[in-house]
């Protein structure tokens, strides 16, 4: 049988707090398992449950009680260590042209496929978590999703609302055939113009001391970690989440994005999301 996983992720932030959410669900070999992450500027949680209590449609995830999708998302999640409760509803959703993996999307048998389902839309609602509100009015969310066997082995993986746009960029390991090859996906959105920056448009990367410099054509993007607030979340490795990863969901990080020589922004932010799994400084 085959080892997978299939999985989304959900952030939704004000100006004060911070929400991420991933549902997911995993195969190895004859088991089947699913689970709910919750993660927070300041705790996360892990719940599995049973693969009976997994169904998925196009434009949902039910996990339980629990619903995800382009509406919004519904938690109702009760375990001696853990309430959790509420619902937050989404606004119009802003999704990409064309597929973030472009021709990538039509290779096979890829460890790790990546999917951005809105860039930006709004998040109006409360959840509770044991007790503690997370309160929601016009703030902003984004949702992407995984697929495929395992995490790649490095990877750096960042993502940020902010006034007047947002931006993913995911820099990773790939191997494929036999290879590795550094593989670079992001997007820009900037005063409502949607800017993508890939390997397979010619995009090259630097990485040194927590920062990531992509580079393609006349376009430049920085992304500069300054201050983590790691939080430990199970990633997949064959199919099983058995790998630990630490996620800054909330935290301290300088971007710029260039065009033409011209900074098109430049900011310094507290409510930017970071992994970097990356084992060497530099490369």
């Amino acid at each position: 049988m085959y080892n997978s996983f299939y999985g989304w992720y959900f952030k939704c932030q004000s100006d004060t707090q911070t929400l991420a959410v991933i549902p997911a669900v995993h195969s190895i070999g004859r088991k089947r398992t699913c689970s709910i992450q919750i993660i927070t500027g300041n705790d996360a949680w892990a719940v599995e449950f049973s693969a009976e209590s997994f169904h998925r449609t196009r434009k949902n995830i039910f996990i339980e009680k629990n619903r995800f999708g382009e509406k919004g998302i519904r938690l109702s999640i009760y375990t001696p260590n853990l309430i959790i409760r509420g619902k937050l509803d989404f606004g119009p959703l802003s999704s990409l042209k064309y597929d973030i993996m472009g021709p990538f999307a039509l290779v096979p048998f890829m460890e790790c496929r990546h999917s951005v389902w809105s860039m930006r839309h709004s998040v109006r609602g409360n959840v509770f978590i044991n007790g503690q509100k997370y309160s929601f009015q016009n703030a902003c969310g984004y949702w992407e999703g995984d697929s495929g066997r395992s995490f790649p082995k490095e990877y750096i993986w960042t993502q940020c609302c902010f006034s007047g746009g947002a931006l993913m960029l995911s820099v990773a390991d790939i191997p494929m055939a036999g290879i590795h090859f550094t593989g670079i996906i992001g997007v820009i959105l900037w005063q409502g113009k949607e800017y993508r920056i890939a390997t397979y448009l010619g995009a090259r990367v630097q990485i040194q001391n927590k920062m990531v410099r992509v580079k393609q054509g006349n376009l430049e993007l920085e992304a500069r970690l300054l201050k983590a607030s790691e939080r430990i979340l199970k990633a997949p490795s064959k199919g099983n989440m058995v790998r630990t990863i630490h996620e800054s969901a909330s935290c301290r990080a300088f971007y710029r994005f260039r065009k033409k020589g011209c900074t098109l922004f430049a900011f310094e932010t507290g409510r930017a999301s970071f992994e970097f799994e990356y084992a060497s400084n530099e490369y």
